[in-house]
């Protein structure tokens, strides 16, 4: 009888050699690679903007990213509460990965630096490039979200604004633990919910005492959730006599030595693992205030719009890195006689994903130019209440699309290593950050109910496109059917929230956006036949042309 040896040899050594199997998506550039985000460039910044952030770019896809991306997410921040000789330091190790990322978005001036700069559209390249820079890994832009959102809460004092824009600008990352005069850059973070209030931070009990010498007081009390507690400054809000107030509070003193600022512990979350959230304990520990006692929430407001800004950019970044991945998986992967990529069906799930991802983007930026028109009263309206309505509706779909992308890979999009199970626990996140759903979709009715000239904002904006497009007409007049009727506003705030989003999503992309992305758009989230589930273009809709447009280009 002859020998089966060779046979089983020959077949182990097939065994071991993967066959069709989608590469690392590495080496792409995630600006000028991004037909949607170049044109949005060009309609609102200047002509070479994308080009000046090719470099990022390109840094943002390479392979060193990705790894240091996943390595960040692998190795969690731990929580050093005392030196080996039992001295307080509340410290916080991270892996090096997570230093290589903060490194390159702080140099690349991700964090205050526009705020300096003199540059006309200087918000509008920041935004692209926090939106393309979340694609290597979204958790170390938090702390870099709230250093670019403290500059403006921080100018209700032009002298605590003189003592820390300048460091909070600066493009040097120096995680050294010092005074903050004598670091090459600092960090900002925010303080405000408390366990007993969440949201309602007027419910807060942590309260804030005169030294007696002016401006000065010590906070007694906690924080429940406060991201990224090795950062230089924070503010937080406090109870005084005259009400809730807003404080400066240093890690470190000028005089070199360690605030009375206790972490208790770091939150074991669901995604944003690389980012260290905790709990914090004042136990006398000195704060300046900044502006009057009782004016502490609107100090802090202009914090919270900021950092609602890159809630939006960092869901659309998500969906944007989701549908790469997606795209380039059924480029290179056959079955059933063909790629993927060349199936109707999947052709209708890969365009569908694109042009969510293609709405998201465009408002993003969108409401980016707005920041630097902020002295234009149009802009200024328009972004008081786009703000709102692009918070809940971006942030709450991003989970949903970034499930769809995982289904795309299959088997392979569900293990850790494609990079898609980190994606899909981050989706969630931006909906709860800076007020859940709920609070967005209620300050959407506040604005209109204290400010009309927002929603005459919104109207001309969307009024752009009239005649253009009958879906998008008739979801504009719905929406003011709606505004009409006030029997049940509370009740109906979600769907308002969603209808006047959607109707500005699909005017910006009538206007700027490909017209294949407009009419598939149009036709489906502002058309009466659409379900909600992604993949169910109609037949009209150019799904060959809009899927192949989203595959990613390397080399």
């Amino acid at each position: 009888m002859a020998s089966l040896t060779p046979e089983i040899g020959t077949d182990l050594t097939d065994l071991r050699r993967a066959t069709n199997q989608a590469p690392p998506l590495v080496g792409h550039n995630v600006v000028t690679g991004d037909a949607v985000l170049t044109e949005a460039l060009r309609v609102h910044g200047s002509p070479d903007l994308a080009d000046d952030l090719a470099a990022l770019g390109a840094e943002a896809g390479s392979a060193e990213a990705r790894e240091h991306g996943m390595l960040a997410n692998e190795f969690h921040p731990e929580l050093i509460n005392y030196d080996r000789y039992g001295n307080r330091v509340d410290d916080v190790r991270f892996h090096p990965s997570w230093h290589w990322l903060m490194e390159r978005a702080v140099g690349y001036g991700l964090q205050a630096a526009p705020w300096t700069s003199s540059a006309p559209d200087a918000h509008l390249r920041r935004a692209a490039g926090f939106y393309a820079w979340s694609q290597t890994e979204p958790g170390h832009l938090c702390p870099i979200s709230m250093t670019y959102a403290a500059v403006p809460a921080l100018r209700v004092d032009p002298t605590r604004a003189e003592e820390w824009s300048p460091r909070l600008a600066s493009t040097t990352y120096d995680p050294r633990l010092l005074p903050a005069g004598e670091k090459l850059g600092a960090l900002a973070g925010m303080g405000m919910t408390e366990k007993q209030g969440g949201s309602d931070v007027r419910a807060n009990v942590t309260t804030a005492t005169p030294t007696g010498t002016d401006g000065e007081y010590v906070l007694h009390g906690h924080k429940w959730f406060t991201s990224a507690p090795t950062n230089d400054v924070f503010l937080v809000l406090a109870q005084t006599e005259g009400g809730v107030s807003c404080f400066v509070v240093p890690r470190v003193l000028p005089d070199g030595s360690r605030n009375d600022l206790d972490v208790v512990r770091l939150k074991d979350k669901l995604g944003n693992r690389s980012n260290a959230s905790s709990e914090l304990e004042f136990r006398g520990t000195w704060a300046q205030r900044l502006g009057d006692e009782g004016r502490g929430v609107r100090t802090i407001i202009e914090m919270v719009a900021a950092t609602r800004l890159d809630c939006v950019l960092g869901s659309s970044a998500l969906m944007r890195r989701a549908l790469s991945e997606a795209a380039w998986h059924v480029e290179h992967r056959s079955a059933f006689g063909s790629r993927l990529a060349e199936k109707p069906l999947m052709q209708n799930v890969v365009a569908d994903l694109a042009v969510e991802s293609a709405a998201a983007t465009t408002l993003a930026m969108r409401l980016a130019a707005a920041v630097d028109r902020a002295d234009d009263p149009h802009e200024a309206a328009l972004r008081r209440i786009a703000l709102p309505l692009a918070k809940f509706w971006v942030c709450k779909r991003t989970p949903m699309m970034v499930a769809e992308a995982l289904e795309c890979l299959g088997g392979n999009g569900y293990v850790e290593e494609s990079g898609m199970p980190l994606l899909f626990r981050e989706s969630p996140l931006n909906s709860i950050w800076e007020g859940s759903g709920n609070v967005n979709a209620l300050d959407v009715l506040r604005a209109l109910g204290r400010e009309p000239e927002v929603l005459e904002a919104w109207i001309t904006e969307v009024g752009h496109t009239r005649g253009e497009d009958p879906h998008l007409d008739r979801a504009i007049e719905g929406v003011l059917e709606m505004l009409a009727d006030t029997t049940a506003a509370e009740m109906s705030a979600r769907r308002l929230a969603g209808q006047m989003a959607a109707c500005l999503q699909g005017s910006l992309l009538v206007r700027y956006g490909s017209p294949d992305v407009a009419a598939a758009f149009c036709a489906t989230r502002l058309g009466p036949a659409y379900g909600g589930t992604l993949g169910t273009l109609p037949p009209s809709a150019a799904v060959a042309r809009i899927a192949a447009s989203a595959a990613p280009q390397v080399g």
